[in-house]
């Protein structure tokens, strides 16, 4: 492999890790597009703003991004021949959402795990034993009731789906055995005493409020985890659309390094 394509693959290593959801990987996408690239605002009329060899881009729910370049003899007579070329491709890939209400307590109330849903039409055995962690967009309250959304990342592995222990099956269950999306995919998240779950939480926040209702839905710890790594408090979490996603990085390999190993590969390579 060459210095040029190995650079590249590497680089290309360091965009899949970055984006573990959609969202994210509009920012980073967006961060490639460089200076050139004008932002255009999508409710605004951009005849006046479109000029020959410009380049422009926008976004939308900040999980879409639409990049174009006018051609050099783009003309805005009617009677000004022109085509257009369009190349699509995926932001989003399958994965497990975190429910409204996340909170999940089994084993007696030993256990706390999450409440997900699947998203897309992924390879679901594949997300049995792996390092999981957190990310997606978060909506917090400011001063004055105004909100602002912000990207988050937790990236340590925090929760687990687990496999059954191979002596607790048999060889003929095993072959059999066939993902049930609702009971088999609820990552463990914590151990957890039984009287925290079954009461409201009132866990206090950095600035010394008691959650809100909707935060109640959810374990006071994944809340803490997430104000932790934005650096806000509790009280400000309004709202969130979050993924669990597998920690490995991307990487190359083979004897030559001329494979790239990477979870959400076949969407975000486009």
């Amino acid at each position: 492999m060459s210095d040029e394509s190995l650079a590249l693959a590497r680089a290309a290593c360091a965009h899949f890790t970055a984006s573990p959801t959609e969202f994210h990987n509009v920012a980073n996408c967006v961060a490639l597009l460089g200076p050139d690239f004008v932002k255009l605002d999508e409710s605004e009329v951009w005849e006046s703003k479109l000029k020959p060899g410009g380049k422009y881009y926008y976004t939308r729910n900040t999980s879409t991004l639409v990049a174009f370049a006018v051609g050099g003899t783009y003309s805005e007579l009617p009677a000004s021949p022109g085509g257009l070329k369009i190349i699509g491709g995926h932001t989003d890939s399958p994965n497990l959402r975190i429910k409204p209400r996340s909170s999940r307590a089994t084993g007696a109330g030993r256990i706390t795990q999450l409440n997900v849903e699947t998203y897309g039409g992924g390879l679901w055995h594949t997300w049995f034993d792996r390092d999981l962690s957190v990310a997606g967009r978060v909506i917090l309250e400011e001063e004055g009731g105004t909100y602002r959304q912000v990207l988050v990342d937790l990236k340590k592995p925090i929760c687990r789906i687990p496999s059954l222990c191979i002596h607790l099956q048999t060889g003929e269950e095993r072959a059999a055995f066939k993902v049930n999306k609702e009971d088999h995919l609820q990552p463990i998240f914590q151990q957890a005493v039984s009287d925290t779950l079954e009461k409201p939480a009132q866990k206090k926040t950095k600035t010394g409020e008691a959650k809100t209702a909707w935060a109640e839905g959810h374990d006071p710890l994944l809340l803490s985890l997430i104000a932790a790594e934005l650096d806000v408090s509790v009280s400000q979490i309004s709202d969130f659309e979050l993924a669990l996603y597998d920690t490995q990085p991307a990487c190359l390999g083979g004897p030559s390094e001329e494979f790239l190993y990477s979870a959400r590969l076949d969407n975000q390579a486009t």
